[in-house]
């Protein structure tokens, strides 16, 4: 493994990239297991390192993943989370200039999940916050979660939105991640656009993982159909631009027509590199970050801005200035 210094050819920033604490995975079956079908990987932090360096990756804002820790309930739930971010935490404290992490919230209860919010900031000094696209009925957008929308927006946090299976069944052969995630994370990412949650949130810096999903495929299509159908919602103009303000990870998600479709609809610098590894085989991660080296329709500021520069702007300690 190499350090930022020893090399410096390792430019990525990877927004979306998973830790599986030993605890965690052990404890999973027992807890639910993950209802989406996925087998959870072998991983260590020297794994994660060694794929980020055959893939020029300098920094990796670690997340768990889905189902999170909705398995464990009560006191257990707590109990859980605060493992995961302390976890999480001392990799970071170990190779600073090579982790970062999302903080892990026991949710859905809410008070438990503020203070483990706080927590997270104010002791462990996390870089955001994964959110799961669903909690069992209820996604994102839902006036449940108005408190901890109001508090990550005081906080100006970056939020990184991970889908989770919705409440249907798994076809046979097509566990979640193939098709249902990306159904997920744009069903959630809709309701928080209709449900203001986006607009009531200016400060908060959304993350949408796999590219958004469908969203910027169909973006106008919501706009148009929502404003039509609700008398509650902005103007489409108003709700098309609140889509835009989203920011996404390219995790599994730059074959060139998605790329081209997101990069037509994104703003500047809201488009990040994500690679999902140890969930996407190393094979599978490492064939999207080809496809995204070889997409031509980009300029050289747009190629930076993906690998490193929109991370940076989004995240204060990994800033050019703080990396200098």
């Amino acid at each position: 493994m190499t350090d930022l210094k020893s090399n410096p050819g390792l430019e990525r920033i990877d927004v979306h990239h998973h830790l599986v604490p030993p605890f965690w995975g052990e404890a999973l079956p027992s807890h639910g297991g993950d209802p989406s079908g996925w087998s959870t990987p072998a991983w260590s932090p020297d794994a994660s390192l060694a794929f980020m360096d055959d893939q020029q990756i300098a920094t990796a804002v670690l997340s768990l993943t889905a189902p999170g820790v909705t398995g464990w309930q009560g006191p257990a739930r707590r109990n859980m989370a605060r493992r995961v971010n302390e976890f999480a935490a001392g990799l970071v404290a170990q190779w600073p200039d090579r982790f970062g992490a999302f903080a892990t919230l026991p949710l859905p209860g809410i008070d438990t999940a503020l203070r483990e919010l706080k927590y997270a900031f104010d002791a462990l000094h996390a870089d955001g916050v994964v959110l799961l696209s669903n909690y069992g009925d209820h996604y994102l957008g839902d006036l449940a979660f108005s408190a901890l929308w109001a508090e990550l927006d005081r906080r100006q946090a970056v939020v990184i939105v991970h889908p989770a299976k919705p409440a249907i069944s798994v076809i046979e052969g097509m566990p979640g991640p193939i098709v249902d995630y990306p159904f997920d994370t744009t069903r959630t990412a809709v309701q928080l656009v209709l449900n203001g949650v986006v607009a009531r949130s200016p400060r908060v810096k959304i993350i949408l993982s796999h590219a958004g999903g469908f969203l910027p495929y169909a973006a106008h299509r919501f706009s148009e159909l929502a404003s039509a159908l609700r008398t509650d919602v902005p103007s489409s103009a108003d709700l098309l631009e609140s889509f835009r303000s989203f920011y996404f990870d390219t995790t599994l998600s730059s074959g060139p027509e998605e790329l081209l479709a997101l990069q037509s609809f994104a703003r500047q610098g809201h488009i990040l590199y994500g690679s999902d590894f140890p969930y996407a085989p190393a094979g599978v991660a490492e064939s999207f970050t080809a496809k995204l080296d070889a997409f031509e329709n980009r300029s050289d500021g747009e190629r930076a801005a993906i690998n490193n520069g929109g991370a940076r702007k989004l995240f204060q300690r990994l800033s050019a200035d703080a990396v200098a």
